[in-house]
């Protein structure tokens, strides 16, 4: 699996944990979804992702939007 597929899993999974947890517990949950996004999005226009980058050190094979 490269960079690119790992980053997006995690992202999405961030996003769908962190959506039943302001359901389950509290609504302040919503901000840790909207770091994601944010995050997301920032990296879309830069291409730097710190989740790319702590890939890419632990040796998984790069895609083509994180190299």
């Amino acid at each position: 699996m490269s960079i690119d597929r790992v980053v997006m899993a995690f992202a999405g999974t961030m996003i769908l944990v962190t959506l039943a947890l302001s359901q389950l517990h509290s609504v302040y949950w919503l901000l840790f979804t909207a770091f994601v996004g944010a995050n997301m999005l920032q990296a879309s226009v830069t291409g730097f992702c710190p989740l790319a980058v702590i890939l890419k050190k632990m040796g998984v094979k790069p895609g083509c939007a994180f190299e």
